[in-house]
Order: C-alpha cells, then sequence, then structure tokens
C-alpha cells in the first residue's frame, strides 16, 4: 500500500483550504448603521410626507393656488442647492459634529413648521428644514462609509440605506394621508420632533467620528458658483412644471444655473484648495454612476406622480387610497435594496445597475397598457412592486459606484455628490413628466379620464425609454469594480 493511501486510511489527510468568510458586523457597527439608517429614513419621509395634504395645509394657512408649490419647492431649492457644499463641510470640520448639528436644526424648524399660523413662518420652516436635509443627508452617508470599510460590508450598509430612503418615500405618502385624516397636517412635522430628539441623544456616544489633521481653507469662490448654479437650476426645473418650459423666468433661471455651473469647473481647475478637485470629477465612476444615479431618481419619483395622477383623476381615488397603493411599491423597494448590496458583491456595480434598469424599463413598459376600468390596479401594482426592485437595485450599484475607490478624508465629498444627484433627480422628474403629459392633453376634452390617461401613457412611455438609456450608459461607460480593483 502507498504512502498516501495510508496516510487517507489513518485520516491524517491535508485539511482543504476553507474559504474565506464572509465578514460580519460588530455590534457597534450595528447600532451605527441602526441610528444612521433611522436618520436617514426620517429625511426620506419628509420628502413626500406633505404631498398629499398640500392642499389641506393651503387652506388651513391661505395660500393662494398658484403659491401653493412654493411648501415643497422651498424645500427642494435649499436641499438640492446646499448639499455639495455642506457635504464638503463636512469633510473639513466633522462629519459627527454637521450630522448632530443639522439634526438639532431639522427637530426644531419641524416644531416649528408645525406651530406654523401664516405662510411666511412655514415657508420659513421649510426652508430650514432642505437646509438640515442638505446638512445631514451627505453628513450621515459619509459617516456611513467610513464605519465600513470597502467591501461586503459597505455594500450591504448601503443597500439597506437606498431600501429604507426608498420605503421612506412611500411611507411618507402614505403617513401624511394617515396624520392628515386622523388627527391633522400639523402632525406631518410634529412627528420628526422625538425622531430627531433621540438621534441627538444618542449619537454623539454612538458614533465616532476623524477629524481633519489640519484646518484647509473653503473654497469660497467654487462654493458661491456651485450653489448659486444647483438653485437656480433647481428654481428654473420647478418653474417649468408651474409655468412652463417657454416662460422668460423658467428660461432664465435655467439658462443663469448652467452658467454657474460652467463657470464652477473653470474656478475648480484654477483654485489652490478646490470645494470638488477637478480630478475627481474626471472620474469615471464619479461621472457615470452619478449619470445613472440622477436617471435612476428621475424616473421613479416622475413615475409615482404619474400614477398619482392616474389613480386620482382615472381610477377617482383619494389621497389616502393613493398613498397605500404605493405601499406595493415600498416592499419592492425594500426588498430590492436588500438584494442590492449582495448584488454588487457577486456579479459587480456595473452589471447590477444594468440589470436593475432593464428590469425597471421593463415593468414601467407595461404601465403603458393601463385602462380606465378598475381592475387595471392589479397590473399598477404588479408593475410597481417589480419596478421598485429594479430600480433600487440601480440605486445600491450608483451609490457603490460613486463612493468607491476614494480615500476616507474625500468621502463626504462623494457622499455630496451622491446626495446631489439624488435631490436634483427628485426634483427634476416632476417637471419633466408633467410637461410631456401637459403637452399631450393640450387640445383633448378637459375632464374627460382618457385625456389624463393619454397623458399619462405618453409620459410613461418617456420614461421607460430614459431608464433603459442609463441602462444601456452605464453598461457602454462603467468600469465594473471587480476590474476597476
Amino acid at each position: 500500500m502507498s504512502a498516501p493511501s495510508q496516510i487517507q486510511q489513518r485520516g491524517t489527510t491535508a485539511p482543504a483550504v476553507a474559504p474565506p468568510a464572509t465578514p460580519r458586523m460588530t455590534g457597534r457597527q450595528k447600532l451605527v448603521l441602526t441610528l444612521l439608517l433611522g436618520a436617514q429614513f426620517m429625511i426620506a419621509v419628509d420628502f413626500s410626507i406633505l404631498n398629499v395634504a398640500l392642499p389641506v395645509v393651503g387652506e388651513g394657512l391661505g395660500f393662494s393656488l398658484p403659491n401653493l408649490q412654493w411648501i415643497a419647492t422651498s424645500f427642494a431649492l435649499a436641499a438640492a442647492g446646499f448639499t455639495l457644499l455642506f457635504g464638503r463641510i463636512a469633510d473639513l470640520v466633522g462629519r459627527k459634529r454637521l450630522f448632530v448639528g443639522g439634526m438639532v436644526v431639522l427637530g426644531l424648524s419641524s416644531a416649528l413648521g408645525g406651530l406654523a399660523t401664516s405662510p411666511e413662518v412655514l415657508l420659513t420652516a421649510r426652508v430650514l428644514q432642505g437646509l438640515a436635509t442638505a446638512a445631514v443627508t451627505p453628513a450621515g452617508l459619509a459617516l456611513l462609509t467610513t464605519a465600513f470599510k470597502e467591501g461586503p460590508l459597505r455594500e450591504r450598509a448601503l443597500g439597506l440605506n437606498g431600501a429604507l430612503m426608498s420605503a421612506g418615500f412611500t411611507a411618507g405618502a402614505i403617513l401624511g394621508g394617515l396624520l392628515t385624516d386622523l388627527l391633522s397636517w400639523r402632525w406631518a412635522f410634529f412627528v420628526n420632533v422625538p425622531v430627531a430628539a433621540l438621534v441627538v441623544a444618542l449619537a454623539p456616544s454612538v458614533i465616532t467620528d476623524s477629524r481633519p489633521a489640519g484646518r484647509p481653507r473653503l473654497d469660497i469662490p467654487g462654493a458661491a458658483t456651485v450653489t448659486g448654479g444647483l438653485l437656480l437650476l433647481v428654481y428654473g426645473l420647478t418653474q417649468a412644471g408651474a409655468t412652463g418650459w417657454t416662460a422668460p423666468t423658467t428660461l432664465i433661471a435655467l439658462l443663469a444655473g448652467a452658467a454657474l455651473l460652467v463657470a464652477f469647473w473653470f474656478v475648480e481647475k484654477r483654485s489652490a484648495a478646490p470645494l470638488v478637485p477637478v480630478r475627481i470629477l474626471k472620474r469615471r465612476s464619479v461621472i457615470w454612476g452619478n449619470a445613472t444615479g440622477l436617471i435612476a431618481f428621475v424616473t421613479e419619483t416622475s413615475l409615482v406622480f404619474l400614477l398619482t395622477l392616474y389613480l386620482q383623476e382615472v381610477l377617482g381615488y383619494s389621497p389616502l387610497a393613493t398613498g397605500l397603493a404605493f405601499g406595493v411599491l415600498g416592499i419592492g423597494t425594500v426588498i430590492g435594496g436588500t438584494l442590492g448590496g449582495r448584488a454588487v458583491g457577486r456579479f459587480g456595480n456595473r452589471t447590477t445597475i444594468v440589470t436593475g434598469g432593464v428590469v425597471q424599463a421593463v415593468a414601467t413598459l407595461s404601465l403603458v397598457a393601463l385602462g380606465v376600468s378598475g381592475t387595471w390596479i392589479w397590473l399598477l401594482l404588479a408593475a410597481t412592486f417589480i419596478g421598485g426592485i429594479g430600480n433600487m437595485l440601480m440605486i445600491v450599484g450608483f451609490m457603490v459606484t460613486a463612493t468607491s475607490g476614494l480615500p476616507d478624508d474625500e468621502q463626504g465629498l462623494a457622499t455630496g455628490l451622491a446626495t446631489m444627484t439624488q435631490q436634483v433627480g427628485i426634483t427634476m422628474g416632476i417637471p419633466i413628466m408633467s410637461a410631456i403629459a401637459t403637452a399631450r392633453m393640450s387640445g383633448l376634452a378637459d375632464g374627460d379620464p382618457r385625456t389624463v390617461l393619454s397623458g399619462v401613457s405618453l409620459a410613461i412611455l418617456v420614461n421607460s425609454a430614459l431608464v433603459l438609456a442609463g441602462a444601456l450608459l452605464a453598461g457602454a461607460f462603467l468600469t465594473p469594480r471587480r476590474e476597476a480593483r
């Protein structure tokens, strides 16, 4: 008998090499994750909680119908316009300090909004909420990405973050309807106060933060041009939805915003301490990651708007019933978010984004078949569920791509760019799709549900094509994360 056979009989064969163990979160990491995700969920709820209550708020405080949009626009302007600036400030003064300070402002401004007795006070509260959101969101994401090293744990954390943020948008619509019907629209503000207080109480002892070694100068010219450009761009987009794309105020705002953003590029090229180093803006992962993220947010948030028109104007649903119908979309996004991190780890970022985009595009395209009968609700529920999964795969892939390959001291910048993309996308989607739907409905019979359905169907078709274009762009230009490593 040979020696190897004798060794095998004695049970002393050489042990096989064990596969690498899947990393696990520590107890502290789980606590940090829970706290940060809770804050981000609250922020997401704030984006949509007032949408179904706007007419009631307007009646209660005396807003005229044309000015009602400013309840949402004032928040969006501050949240989108200042995100990139606050993301960089988080890198300079400390993420935890900005995160906690932003949560304090968010809690106080929410209390002010709930107690408002005039339009001026309410709009002030909404601007402060937007500024707090612009500070908390990138600071919280930077704390999240630095708490987990690049790899499976970060991908899982970003997947959960994306799932809860998307679920927050849906929960906000449902919660806004419930609170308005059962209590008062003021509780859409008051509900934030205890959550903010809890986060502020726990964050100092739970979250650790690395402070910058030095005190770099803040790029004031860069901050002024990018913030002014974003403010004008978002203002122009919101005005487009209210007054049309060819209105003088819309065109002037959009052109001036674009000019300031071009000026920002040249300012950054010449700055000794740029707000956003040009080398980062040239990274393929940053450019195309944020491009696909922008498309993901533009299409999904605007689809919710289009389907709200369909449910209320064609099928006759109440605001509360409309919010509950979107609960299925929320379930889909939670599933997509939990699967997203695993999908990126197993298949890579590019494959995850492309797959998610194709799934979302096909699900959205099926909604073109919607009709005026109430039985079509089943198609809507199934399509939004599947499309929600696809959309979250895109978003998780975008977040991982846009924040990978950068050192910890630039994570606030990376998450600031990603958050800016998210908030500009949320703001852009509704005016664009509203303009398409309105153009289709002009000239058709007013008050006829089929007229509304015709406009909604065309906008849904464009929405689906836009998602597919985003997926194809990702497939063509993104470098797979595994190859990049």
